[in-house]
């Protein structure tokens, strides 16, 4: 089945897929295929490196033969001469050992130099082990004329037993040297082959990973492109065809439902100014009228330039990553355009607490982690009901005028305890801070603007304080408080969770 979003937000026939799935399809084909190829070569290299590693075991071997046979002979001359019973424990240990090592050498009748050397020195070995043991036994049973001729037959038997060891060990060096070479070589060329077929799968990777994402990529260069425009004071904008219900369909549908709310607040706005200009007699009851339209008017209204930025970022995150950040990024965006396009004249503490996380996490997308964010919230005040649209402002009024340009490192706590009949809630910065005669202007209402959606800090905090004095009908429900120049800013509001 296939289903999209018409321009007015009802589902047809469209795809289903998310983002996070398609990211994942086309992140496991290119690791699988990544996999396969590097598998092919770790096996190749290693078959080349296990050759590599058995081209001298043959000297290694035969120089461990000559360490055992100078052993054994060492421990006989020991034991003849001192007849000590550890001299004599030696040469057996080392002897056992020594007959371990010649039973691995050749013993059959073959047409190769190497191995018929092998041979012999099986034979000739074979030999001066048995004159060793005669001598031995000759003196363990206190023979001298014995031992001595079996000592003096075995030392000689060892001289002739050595001369053939050290033959073969060079001719085995020679021999082994040549297959060196010869699997060098071939090591550089596999290096080589290797190198080319990784520069290849790199490209077509590449171009897997082009294809496959570009379906997803386009629509936010349309809606980038959009946003741009609407930046630009253009609000007769083509509204964007949402093909998917995906999250980039999701902030695409949320972007056109905020350029048809201010169409339709602008042209409402306008009938109203035009009313109050005729009907002098109503002014009183039509300020009112405006200063509800102007409180849903700044709940659907997103800031074009923030919009625009923000979509950007998404979009070059598409880009560049591939994975949960993504999502989780375009997640927040919609789920923050969600919230604000929505008229609500009250919600909870605990919806306004998540919309400020939502717009900490965008902004410290588009700043890399600039911004350091921090709420202490008792559990109890989460659920006391407030208007809506008041912290988010506050917390941005902090960001724009208060730790945005600052050399130092910005911070914003926010916090709620819970008081006797309402609910503090403190934000708190470390940013310029502000003079007393601007903090006098906003508490007064003596810095006010008939341009409501001029991103000004004075308008926003006096928009913040009239409506929460409209909302609990007292005056008492802000206090702005700045020790000085460079010491920051704390804005106080008062939520009443008593009736007044």
């Amino acid at each position: 089945m296939r289903q999209i979003f018409n321009k007015t937000g009802k589902a047809k026939e469209g795809k289903k897929e998310s983002i996070q799935v398609k990211l994942i399809v086309v992140f496991l084909l290119t690791s699988f295929v990544l996999l396969v190829v590097n598998l092919v070569l770790y096996q190749s290299m290693n078959r080349i490196i296990h050759r590599l590693d058995n081209v001298y075991a043959t000297n290694v071997s035969l120089n461990e033969l000559q360490d055992i046979l100078d052993h054994t002979h060492f421990s006989l001359t020991e034991y003849l001469n001192t007849k000590s019973t550890d001299a004599m424990q030696d040469y057996f240990l080392y002897e056992d050992e020594y007959l371990d090592m010649i039973k691995k050498l050749n013993k059959e009748a073959v047409n190769n130099e190497l191995l018929i050397m092998e041979k012999n020195i099986r034979g000739i070995s074979e030999e001066y082990l048995n004159v060793t043991d005669k001598a031995i036994d000759a003196k363990r049973g206190r023979n001298v004329d014995k031992y001595k001729v079996y000592y003096e037959e075995a030392e000689r038997i060892y001289d002739v037993l050595s001369t053939h060891i050290y033959s073969l060990n060079n001719q085995r060096f020679v021999a082994n040297s040549v297959n060196y070479q010869v699997l060098q070589s071939a090591i550089g060329y596999s290096q080589m082959t290797n190198t080319v077929i990784l520069i290849l799968v790199a490209i077509a990777n590449t171009i897997l990973v082009f294809i496959l994402t570009r379906e997803m990529i386009q629509p936010l260069k349309d809606l980038s492109l959009a946003a741009n425009k609407v930046a630009e004071g253009n609000l007769e904008v083509e509204l964007l065809p949402v093909m998917t219900r995906d999250e980039i369909g999701v902030v695409t549908y949320a972007f056109n439902e905020m350029v048809q709310n201010i169409r339709l607040y602008i042209k409402q706005i306008r009938q109203n100014m035009e009313q109050e200009s005729a009907m002098k007699e109503r002014e009183l009851m039509m300020q009112n009228h405006l200063k509800d339209a102007q409180l849903k008017y700044l709940q659907a209204q997103i800031n074009p330039h923030f919009l625009f930025n923000t979509l950007n970022a998404g979009a070059q995150l598409a880009m560049l990553e591939g994975a949960d950040r993504t999502y989780t990024y375009v997640q927040n965006v919609a789920d923050f355009f969600r919230y604000s396009i929505k008229s609500r004249e009250e919600t909870t503490l605990e919806d306004e607490l998540v919309q400020v996380e939502h717009y900490i996490y965008i902004l410290n997308v588009r700043f890399s982690g600039d911004i350091h964010f921090n709420m202490k919230i008792e559990d109890t005040c989460r659920t006391i009901s407030m208007p809506g649209m008041i912290l988010q402002p506050i917390v941005e009024n902090s960001v724009n005028y208060g730790i945005r340009d600052i050399d130092w490192e910005g911070r914003i706590e926010l916090s709620a305890t819970k008081e006797e009949g309402y609910v503090c809630i403190s934000i708190r910065d470390n940013g310029v801070g502000m003079s007393q005669e601007k903090i006098d202007k906003i508490m007064s209402g003596r810095l006010k603007s008939d341009d409501i959606s001029k991103n000004s800090n004075g308008v926003g905090l006096d928009n913040v304080m009239q409506r929460l004095r409209m909302f609990y009908n007292r005056e008492d429900v802000m206090e702005i408080t700045s020790v000085g120049e460079n010491m920051g800013t704390e804005v106080a509001i008062k939520l009443y969770w008593e009736e007044v």
